[in-house]
């Protein structure tokens, strides 16, 4: 599936082609896959009708067979579903060199009501609301123009589908899922078996730096790199209006104990202490307790990390310290990368060790 740094991209590819008379696009969505691929499903691409495309799925051999049949949908005007399997598309399978299999819905995107499900998908982004989508795209084996449903709890937000019996079916199924894995779910309705691609959607991650070190500003570039809502956080204004700062950065001049009021907080939301002050980063450390963070982390030496741990005000907050992986980074830059590295290992539940000695699933 697409990372909320790349839905906020496709998002705003999307305004643009809905602002346009005569739109020509095509909206290329992995639908299903097994073994071994090059992206999950939920994953999309836009195709724009020069053949230009808006976040690649692999920039080999299946995307150019994906953007020439777009082009060719885009023409015809009716969406269409691709398979890359054993049976059909056997010659792109073998280029891949994955040894995966994988279905992709195409749908054009040539009337401005086709893009109207964005601003419900925009403004839940914004308010950092973690959403489901469920894009119903076949029915009885017949592809359709897609019908999306999107709701946060028990409230429907987005409903292109019109069936209520079958938007109860769809959310109930979609809630017992064992994992926030987009998947294709086989459901009955009113008119028979119909496919529906189910998918959570997450805001995009935050970071919020305290402090203003070397290894603070370094790390800043590379957060926005990753697509995450970075935010620098120091007690000395004067240190947040430096020149050489990240343009788009947020800022927040707080000291320890204003920060609750000055930063909000979630769990799609990691804090790294790094002031090169002992007694501030407990102080900072201290505010951040009960926090509902995905991760807290700290720098330091050994030394300086065991006063922390043995100081009384840290009881009870989890604190990854001295944070980073262990890749032997000595400079600012290559330790905001080894920090970088844990808190993507952190989110997304992995241990951060070499890839070679995992024998489960890579994505």
């Amino acid at each position: 599936m697409n990372s909320a740094h790349e839905l906020s991209i496709l998002i705003a590819a999307l305004r643009d082609v809905h602002r346009t008379a005569a739109p020509k696009a095509a909206l290329a969505t992995l639908t299903r896959t097994r073994g071994s691929t090059f992206r999950r499903p939920g994953t999309r691409m836009l195709v724009l009708g020069d053949g230009q495309v808006v976040c690649e799925l692999s920039g080999g051999c299946p995307q150019r067979d994906i953007v020439a049949r777009a082009l060719e949908i885009i023409d015809s005007g009716e969406p269409k579903l691709v398979r890359y399997n054993a049976e059909s598309g056997l010659d792109v399978l073998i280029e891949m060199g994955c040894g995966g299999e994988l279905e992709v819905l195409i749908e054009p995107l040539l009337a401005i009501h086709d893009t109207d499900f964005i601003d419900t998908l925009a403004r839940c982004l914004d308010e950092r609301r973690t959403i489901h989508m469920a894009t119903l795209f076949a029915e009885n084996d017949q592809v359709l123009m897609p019908r999306r449903l999107a709701w946060h709890g028990h409230d429907v937000l987005y409903d292109a589908i019109g069936d209520a019996s079958l938007v109860q079916v769809i959310m109930a199924q979609a809630t017992n899922l064992p994992s926030h894995r987009a998947r294709t779910l086989d459901l009955p309705s009113a008119q028979g078996k119909v496919d529906v691609l189910v998918e959570v959607i997450a805001p995009p991650h935050a970071l919020v730096v305290i402090g203003s070190s070397a290894a603070a500003r370094a790390l800043l570039p590379l957060a926005s790199a990753l697509g995450w809502r970075t935010t620098l956080v120091d007690h000395d204004p004067a240190r947040l209006r430096t020149a050489d700062l990240p343009e788009g950065l947020h800022t927040a001049c707080a000291t320890p104990q204003q920060l609750n009021d000055a930063i909000a907080l979630d769990p799609h939301s990691s804090v790294v202490v790094m002031t090169h002050n002992l007694e501030q980063d407990i102080a900072y450390l201290r505010a951040l307790r009960g926090a509902p963070v995905a991760y807290v982390g700290a720098l330091g030496s050994r030394e300086r990390v065991a006063r922390m741990r043995h100081n009384p005000a840290l009881d009870g907050v989890h604190v990854h310290a001295p944070a980073g992986l262990d890749i032997g980074s000595e400079t600012p830059e290559e330790i905001a990368l080894a920090i970088a590295a844990e808190i993507m290992a952190v989110i997304n539940r992995r241990n951060g060790g070499h890839l070679r000695d995992n024998d489960g699933a890579i994505h």
